[in-house]
């Protein structure tokens, strides 16, 4: 244990280490930053303008609201959220009745800034900007906007916990989805207890992984999850990976093995309680691709409750990602890439 603590501590030069440990406890903050935050107007669907990390949250709330609304008789009408990765607002959320969230926790997403002056420009009513400072910072001060500050993060994909629950406290806040607060913030504290068993295993499958690329599969309610392994899998490790869903991807995807052009390696997410029919097609599809020599390992959901399952899952991500990248001796926290790409863009 002490070599690897010194190979860790000489390749992961921030520690992120740390960050992935103590991330559970982000949730309980991210409800604090927003109790107060409250807005008025009569609204029926939520539109959040973000890229990046600042955006993948989004992906992961709606798979727990719509998870809400479809256990819960008494709402007939779920709450559409809409995610913008543009420039400007899709044209279906300029409705008054679309409330407006700006995600950029740099606060200088080119993108996100120049949604927030379309919305300016539109004369839109119901805007909010969640960031870490920057010019978003500026515009919502500047046009006396809401703006929630957040707390300083390595790097934005590991600010989903405070951005998840900041945005979930607003949505309570207008009534438009339940109070689950208690129940998110005794999740968390499970996952903090899990923390080492899935240290463990991310550290397992990462040796797996090594010198093969990874695709993640996931049934469709849970494809937010696989594409966030994908994102910190390519952020983190420094290497290809790919995801998709079932059934859709035995529709396509999976004759593209027929002739592979890699050595790639399946992860199937799989969830106990779906369709039985799901989890033959995941044994079905790993029998054939066996026989053209790619490995799937399989990794059952666990949780006694949406919440648990999504972030049990994505905790093991990070671990697997994190480990991924010591083993190709890679610092796990910087994208030069990105940050070159945006430097060319200016």
């Amino acid at each position: 244990m002490k070599n690897l603590n010194q190979i860790s501590n000489k390749i992961d030069k921030q520690n992120l280490r740390a960050v992935i440990m103590e991330s559970p406890k982000q949730f309980a903050q991210g409800f604090a930053l927003t109790k107060n935050i409250q807005i008025k107007g009569n609204f029926d669907s939520l539109c959040v303008s973000g890229m990046g990390g600042s955006s993948l949250p989004i992906d992961l709330l709606r798979t727990y609201a719509d998870d809400l609304f479809e256990n819960n008789s008494k709402k007939n009408q779920p709450l559409e959220i809409i995610q913008n990765r543009s420039y400007n607002l899709p044209a279906k959320t300029l409705s008054r009745k679309c409330l407006h969230i700006f995600s950029s926790y740099s606060g200088n997403t080119e993108e996100t800034i120049s949604s927030l002056e379309d919305a300016l420009a539109k004369k839109i009513p119901s805007l909010i900007g969640i960031t870490h400072g920057g010019k978003l910072q500026e515009l919502c001060a500047k046009n006396n906007l809401p703006c929630v500050i957040l707390p300083e993060v390595i790097q934005p994909r590991y600010a989903t916990g405070y951005f998840f629950t900041a945005i979930l406290q607003i949505l309570i806040n207008l009534k438009l989805l339940e109070d689950t607060s208690k129940e998110i913030s005794i999740s968390a504290k499970k996952l903090e207890k899990r923390m080492s068993d899935l240290e463990k295993r991310g550290k397992i499958i990462a040796k797996k992984l090594q010198g093969e690329t990874p695709v993640v599969y996931s049934t469709d309610k849970y494809k937010a999850v696989a594409m966030v392994w994908k994102i910190k899998i390519n952020e983190n490790s420094k290497t290809p990976c790919f995801y998709n869903c079932y059934p859709e991807l035995n529709h396509n995807e999976m004759v593209g093995y027929t002739l592979p052009q890699a050595k790639f390696h399946i992860i199937a997410l799989i969830d106990p309680r779906e369709n039985s029919q799901i989890t033959k097609r995941i044994l079905i599809t790993a029998k054939l691709l066996k026989a053209k020599k790619i490995d799937t390992t399989l990794f059952e959901l666990n949780g006694a409750n949406n919440f648990e399952k999504m972030f049990d899952a994505l905790l093991l991500g990070d671990w697997i990602s994190y480990y991924l990248a010591l083993n190709y001796k890679q610092d796990p926290t910087p994208v030069a890439m990105v940050e070159n790409f945006k430097k060319m863009l200016i």
